[in-house]
């Protein structure tokens, strides 16, 4: 729909596309994506809160969090016995 305010996910990858060519990267490299598992794993970093990334990534399973930060099972299951649910 052309009077829609949202953007649709391919004008959305259009946009970082362009982004990331005018910063001069490959966007065979960089995409949506990307950009979402990169935000995912800064706030992770930061906080340590792997409940909150599952649902900010709208994950239904702990395990599928882990799996894509891509973090060690051990630290992972570490952190998620010291968060209450």
């Amino acid at each position: 729909m052309a009077d829609s305010p949202h953007l649709s996910t391919r004008q959305y990858a259009r946009i970082v596309h362009r982004w990331v060519s005018t910063a001069g990267l490959d966007s065979s490299i960089y995409g949506t994506h990307s950009l979402r598992r990169t935000k995912a794993t800064l706030i992770y970093k930061k906080t340590k809160n792997l409940r909150a990334v599952q649902i900010l990534l709208g994950h239904t399973k702990l395990e599928s969090t882990v799996r894509y930060l891509g973090i060690e099972v051990d630290d992972a299951l570490e952190i998620s016995e010291q968060i209450e649910i």
